[in-house]
């Protein structure tokens, strides 16, 4: 299966050091080399990258885990394929527009018998059971608000049940962002970590790398990762099953409870 990063910080952040971590796992330290990509989200901006070769042996995946690209809120994903060829149109994270906003989405997983009547500017453009459930949910949104954008915590009290509904297909790990929050779901597997002061030093499970975080935050910094499986030997929390969490500046300001989807069973 495929596997998921995100970052969500207080402050425009760098995440070099877990994005080193992270592209490993495509290709080199586990086997998800049907593509990777990335997206940087801030405010405004919103840099969407994607590639149909591994991230272990992609030049620009490098470059993202050596030179930082600040940015409030980071996704990224490592492809193994289960549903669609392997090809760029079928590679996360993928993008779409809604209310004003950019709004880019990744999935971890694998939805049988899953085919919701899509129309307007949310239909797929590539194969991939993921995108099909990125377009429903803003297909839902668009139909549900219209133009209007509610704040994150009604936002998610919306989203939840119809990711659950999602869900009992099969495998349904997301990531979604607008720029201004990350939500997160698991039906199988997620971890989520905080960082905030005091800092201390840390060190990859994927590779030799350390740091000393203290060097590279200042004590007004705080900030959310998530991911598949830890990046590093801190204390990882695990989600409970079909849990949705909201992160935003670096908190988390939306959480509900686990429910007994048929994926976790």
């Amino acid at each position: 299966m495929c596997e998921l990063f995100a970052l969500n910080s207080r402050q425009p952040a760098a995440a070099t050091f877990s994005l080193s971590g992270f592209a490993a796992r495509g290709g080199r330290t586990a086997d998800h080399g049907d593509g990777w990509g990335v997206a940087f989200h801030e405010g405004e901006r919103c840099e969407v990258v994607v590639e149909d070769s591994p991230a272990a042996d992609s030049a620009k995946a490098r470059h993202y885990g050596h030179h930082p690209v600040r940015a409030r809120n980071i996704l990224a994903h490592v492809r193994k394929a289960t549903q669609g060829a392997r090809a760029v149109e079928n590679c996360h994270p993928f993008r779409r527009e809604w209310a004003g906003r950019i709004w880019v989405f990744a999935h971890n997983g694998d939805l049988k018998d899953f085919h919701p009547q899509l129309s307007g500017g949310f239909k797929p453009a590539g194969q991939t059971d993921s995108e099909r459930a990125f377009c429903l949910l803003m297909q839902r949104l668009q139909q549900h608000f219209g133009n209007h954008l509610p704040g994150w915590p009604e936002l998610a009290e919306t989203l939840t049940p119809w990711i659950h509904e999602i869900a009992e297909h099969g495998r349904f790990n997301l990531l979604l962002t607008d720029g201004r929050a990350m939500l997160a779901h698991a039906s199988t597997k997620l971890h989520w970590l905080q960082r905030r002061p005091p800092f201390g030093h840390v060190s990859l499970r994927d590779g030799d790398l350390s740091v000393d975080l203290a060097t590279v935050n200042n004590p007004a910094d705080r900030m959310a990762l998530i991911s598949t499986e830890p990046l590093t030997h801190e204390a990882w929390q695990p989600f409970a099953a079909g849990e949705v969490r909201v992160f935003e500046g670096g908190d988390c300001l939306f959480v509900s409870e686990g429910v007994a989807v048929a994926a976790a069973a």
